[in-house]
């Protein structure tokens, strides 16, 4: 896999949005976002496109993928972060030009819909990160646990090859309405986290990392920015919902589809996030769902399972980074990130 180099203090990051036009909308959160991103010691470029309106934006996927084009070829620009989420950054793929990626491997970070932003870079042999969007994760910064933001910088400055991923001791689905001022940059009401649920699995386990937001994933299958059927081999997938809250049958009949596909006979593992606005008891439901689905129609009852994971829709949000290697410890419940995310050369050199 290629590596993007190691952000540092006073990189310059692009902003894009690949999806819905949410900076327009809700500009102060936007802005809000921005702010924190430079408060740990970031230089901002808002790419052209970024902040039109919602229409133009969604009329307009190739000036989305302009933007991210641009962003990786000036040599003045560190990475590129998501603004927000969407449901329609699948129309930008077939206008992205897979050589401008190759040829400048550069940190590239969203989460939701952005997964088929990701997931195109893995595919293409980039590692990519799954993890906070300028609106929905940074906006929110300041009102986390320090523990939370030193985790964030840790991973985004430092990232040492083997890193343990972490759990917090609250949680929150998501936030209030963006359209009161008094909401700027809270968390909804904190709730305590349970912590992963190990439903499955025995021993040691490893593979490289690939998924993203299951209902975007599915929005990909059968097209030609799917996997092919030899990709999922030793690779542990990640999967998470939406603040849609998708029903579990709904979730079921798209774990069959990779049944069916044959994906669960090749992965060394799958982790699932914490299901956003699931009930305690709809969370229990989900996990049996899972394991009836893999482990009782299509003979999987060894494969690691890992469930309720800080990532995808819920604060706070860990990084993943797709195409780095993770290794899954069921007897000692550990999930461990087995290299850095960042190009070596890059990082060890004195900075």
């Amino acid at each position: 896999m290629k590596k993007p180099n190691r952000l540092k203090i006073g990189d310059t990051l692009a902003i894009v949005t690949p999806s819905w036009g949410g900076p327009a909308c809700f500009a102060e959160v936007f802005n809000l976002g921005i702010k924190n991103l430079e408060s740990l010691g970031f230089k901002i470029i808002i790419m052209p496109s970024a902040c039109l309106d919602a229409q133009t934006i969604y009329h307009n996927p190739k000036l989305r993928a302009d933007d991210i084009h641009q962003a990786l070829q000036d040599p003045n620009i560190a990475g590129v972060i998501s603004a927000i989420g969407g449901t329609d950054s699948a129309r930008v793929l077939p206008y992205l030009d897979p050589e401008i990626f190759l040829e400048n491997p550069k940190f590239f970070m969203g989460f939701s819909d952005a997964t088929t932003i990701t997931t195109f870079i893995n595919q293409l042999g980039i590692v990519s990160f799954n993890g906070p969007s300028i609106m929905a994760g940074f906006s929110q910064l300041k009102t986390h646990s320090v523990e939370y933001q030193t985790y964030l910088s840790d991973f985004i400055f430092s990232n040492p090859c083997a890193l343990k991923l972490p759990a917090f001791d609250y949680y929150s689905d998501g936030y209030p309405e963006w359209s009161e001022p008094k909401n700027l940059g809270l968390l909804k009401p904190l709730k305590v986290d349970s912590g992963p649920h190990f439903i499955q699995g025995n021993g040691v386990g490893s593979g490289q990392l690939f998924g993203g937001c299951i209902e975007v994933l599915e929005m990909l299958k059968g097209t030609q920015f799917w996997p092919n059927s030899d990709f999922w081999h030793n690779k542990i997938l990640f999967l998470e919902t939406s603040e849609d809250k998708p029903s579990i049958d709904y979730i079921k009949f798209w774990l069959r589809n990779y049944g069916v596909m044959g994906v669960f006979d090749k992965l060394s593992g799958l982790i699932f996030g914490r299901a956003r606005d699931y009930s305690d008891e709809e969370k229990q439901q989900l996990d049996n769902v899972i394991l009836q689905v893999i482990a009782i129609e299509f003979g999987q009852g060894d494969l690691p399972i890992i469930t309720n994971m800080s990532f995808g829709h819920t604060d706070p949000q860990i990084i993943l980074s797709l195409g780095i290697n993770y290794q899954i410890d069921t007897q000692n419940q550990s999930i461990t990130q087995l290299e850095t995310s960042f190009n070596e050369t890059y990082f060890n050199r004195e900075l």
